[in-house]
């Protein structure tokens, strides 16, 4: 009994050590929240006052003016709704593509399989560059085009290999008892392989829709219709472009309103498109990391 209470007894230095550990992480949680408090915490102050400084913690004139100012826009409305649809259809449509491929290679009776899969490695690391994809999406007629968002995102090898691993723990046995009972491949993954593989599913559609939300790249570099740009290069062009200054015009009041500036328009412009993934992920997370370790380890 006394070499217990003498093994559970933590040592000065284990204790130094697990405050420490503590002091650090805590440190890094303020570093990586403080920022995103202090845009909002700006966002609702009046413009010129914020414009003093001095607005750490709390709005020293709380106004929501700021916020009245981008929804009054309807660039940004057109933008979210853009978002949501790719975000949306992006995610269905990656998920469903992908999986396919997926059992596909999965199967240990394809020929040429660990050729394909050498070829979709080698992706991973070198790509053709943006100006032979740029060429590639004009020539096919994806530019300004909705499907500019959805078609090049059908498919990612990364989350092909989760798939992959995820499959090839599945039962051979499941797959020969529906051979028997007369059905066909196609059904096969429609009706058994999918309902068993929801966890690998909803990890992937969390991971893609994700990306389909934060991505701005393709809504600067391959559509120029205002209609189809997403939230995200919305908010681009406002932080580098003065679309904040076109937004001060249409805020209540015109110009004329002196509580809004364009730099807390842009700060509630920020507010406003990162807020939504930001309040999600957290409750996200541990599909997350469940699908990091999918495949990894059997049992």
């Amino acid at each position: 009994m006394f070499n217990l209470l003498k093994r559970n007894r933590r040592t000065t230095s284990e204790y130094i050590f697990d405050n420490l550990n503590l002091f650090i992480m805590l440190v890094i949680c303020f570093l990586t929240l403080y920022p995103i408090w202090y845009v909002i915490v700006n966002s609702l102050n009046e413009g010129m006052d914020a414009m003093k400084g001095g607005i750490y913690w709390w709005p020293r004139e709380f106004t929501l003016s700021n916020y009245k100012a981008v929804f009054a826009n309807q660039g940004i409305l057109t933008s979210f709704g853009v978002t949501i649809a790719k975000t949306v259809i992006g995610t269905l449509t990656h998920v469903l593509f992908t999986a396919m491929v997926a059992y596909a290679l999965s199967r240990r009776e394809l020929r040429g399989r660990n050729i394909y899969m050498f070829v979709g490695i080698v992706t991973m690391f070198f790509s053709g560059g943006l100006i032979p994809y740029f060429l590639l999406l004009r020539d096919i007629g994806l530019l300004d085009n909705f499907l500019v968002y959805i078609v090049p995102a059908l498919f990612n090898f990364f989350h092909l290999i989760i798939f992959v691993s995820f499959f090839r723990e599945i039962p051979t046995s499941l797959e020969e008892a529906a051979k028997m009972d007369g059905a066909s491949d196609i059904k096969i993954f429609l009706k058994v392989i999918i309902p068993l593989s929801m966890p690998v599913i909803a990890t992937i559609a969390l991971f893609q829709g994700v990306y389909q939300w934060n991505d701005y790249f393709a809504g600067i570099i391959f559509v120029n219709d205002p209609e189809l740009q997403p939230i995200q290069t919305y908010l681009y062009k406002v932080v580098a472009e003065s679309s904040s200054n076109q937004m001060m015009v249409n805020a209540p009041g015109g110009v004329a309103n002196k509580s809004v500036t364009s730099q807390s328009i842009k700060l509630a412009t920020m507010v406003v498109t990162t807020l939504p993934i930001v309040l999600v992920y957290p409750f996200l997370q541990k599909y997350f990391v469940k699908g990091m370790l999918i495949g990894s380890v059997k049992g």
